[in-house]
């Protein structure tokens, strides 16, 4: 009897919970595939009636890995409700916090979420995690990798006020700053940063990037996607991460179009399907032609890949110089293949330590000139480079600075509909090439996490269960095979 069904549940190695569905044609092969996201978020709803000043300390709490970019996409948002521009030493302290996010968040994907897959060579399920890379890699590079990060992590408590979910963040500035020990503080944490960074270039080229194991995924073809892509970009076209003006590129490179951040939401529709809570947001102004990419479908990609798609380059020298290697591999931009979110991820990693390094030494940085006179309340769109992708925060003020409305479309939201694409893509691959029951569950795994999706931010689990095993059932609908993990 012919297999119609593949369910994995829960997806591992991501923030959140979310289950993949493969459905099979008459042939056992795969037909389609989703993403599925069974749980409510509801923050736009519960937000109704709150001060619009306490935005960023509820919204951050949609997630525990990314709070900082809902922080301040949310304080941004503010910004512009209440008609005030920060001043300038406000505005480096929320990029220095906010690159210490990017470099920490984006540390932790290459370590203990996606990069399992390659560096550990042949690894078992068992060990394809945080401590078969620190097996991998020896006990001091994994020391050197988790004190890192917990550095990282300080200097966002210095800003921030908690290393975790930061407080600092208000309309017009920032409610405190930083003293000059706390800034040699920041500047030995940016030192850190950097020799990390250059580190870790030196090792993914040679145990990820050179490897036949990364480069035949990130060379086949069968792994790309030609879709549009969204990302902010600074004067200069670089690669921006706290600021800029949003830019889409279309599937051949070629510019969309690249608007103020304000006019954000006019650029999307979202469309609700009944298999999942995760809103599917695509471009309206090109259309929603199903799960397809093209430059007829309104399907588009947010994340390091897209960002450095739509840049024209990066903003510091050491990240540009790796980009330039990346960008000559691919024979220039855009770069399709999936897999190569890892490599663009890597570069991004390289730009947000040179900013700490950057920032953290900038005169003036220890001013209290933190925080400029508000207006009247109104509406006010805010929009940030989560590390997953573009995050966009819009609210619409009362009289008295209530919330009125509020809606959010974050990173994982915008590459649901390309994720779909993407597992789908994956499980053929797996399936055609006949891999054993476990193979299929890895690579298809595989498949989604180059996204880094962040199915918290997507929306919110009640059920925390993580028991993980792949159902198979026939064309009745009747379960004939499980596969335990």
């Amino acid at each position: 009897m012919t297999e119609r069904k593949i369910s994995i549940d829960p997806i591992t190695r991501l923030e959140g919970h979310g289950k993949i569905e493969i459905f099979l044609d008459e042939n056992g092969m795969p037909e389609d595939a989703v993403l599925q996201v069974p749980e409510l978020r509801g923050f736009e709803e519960f937000s109704r009636g709150r001060k619009g000043e306490e935005m960023p300390r509820i919204t951050e709490r949609i997630c525990g890995v990314c709070p900082e970019a809902h922080h301040f996409a949310s304080t941004k948002a503010l910004d512009a409700a209440f008609s005030t521009a920060p001043p300038r030493t406000a505005l480096d302290l929320r990029e220095l916090l906010y690159n210490s996010y990017i470099f920490a968040d984006h540390l932790l994907h290459l370590f203990y979420l996606g990069g399992p897959d390659f560096l550990v060579e042949d690894g078992k399920k068992a060990e394809r995690n945080i401590v078969g890379v620190i097996n991998a890699l020896g006990e001091e590079a994994g020391k050197k990798v988790i004190s890192t990060r917990r550095l990282a992590h300080e200097a966002i408590e210095i800003i921030g006020g908690h290393q975790v979910h930061p407080v600092t963040g208000v309309p017009g500035g920032l409610s405190q700053g930083i003293t000059p020990e706390e800034k040699d503080k920041l500047i030995s944490i940016g030192e850190s940063a950097l020799d990390f960074a250059r580190e870790t270039l030196d090792l993914f080229r040679e145990k990820v990037i050179d490897t036949e194991k990364f480069g035949s995924l990130v060379d086949d073809r069968e792994y790309s996607l030609n879709s549009y892509y969204m990302g902010l970009v600074g004067d200069r076209g670089e690669v921006s991460f706290y600021d800029g003006d949003i830019r889409v590129v279309d599937p051949a490179g070629e510019e969309f179009l690249r608007t103020e951040t304000s006019e954000a939401m006019d650029l999307l529709e979202e469309r609700v399907e009944p298999w999942t809570y995760v809103k599917f947001p695509y471009l309206k102004e090109v259309g929603w032609k199903d799960f397809q990419a093209g430059e007829d479908s309104g399907v588009f990609r947010v994340g390091p890949l897209a960002r450095l798609n739509v840049a024209e380059g990066m903003k510091t020298d050491l990240a540009q110089e790796e980009y330039e290697r990346y960008v000559d591999h691919f024979d220039g931009t855009p770069v399709h293949q999936t897999y190569a979110y890892h490599w663009a991820r890597l570069i991004e990693m390289v730009q947000a330590a040179e900013r700490i390094n950057k920032l953290a030494s900038k005169e003036g940085i220890t001013s209290d000139d933190l925080r400029s006179p508000v207006e009247e309340p109104g509406e006010g769109v805010g929009v940030i480079e989560a590390a997953r992708g573009t995050l966009i925060h819009g609210y619409n003020l009362d009289d008295e600075g209530l919330v009125e409305s509020a809606n959010m479309i974050v990173p994982t939201t915008s590459n649901s509909a390309a994720l779909s694409i993407s597992i789908k893509q994956a499980a053929l691959e797996a399936l055609d090439d006949g891999m054993n029951d476990e193979q299929v569950l890895n690579q298809v795994e595989m498949g989604f996490r180059p996204y880094d999706p962040c199915l918290a931010c997507a929306t919110h689990s009640v059920d925390g269960g993580l028991n993980v095993g792949l159902s198979i059932y026939d064309s009745e609908g009747e379960l004939i095979k499980e596969i335990e993990r």
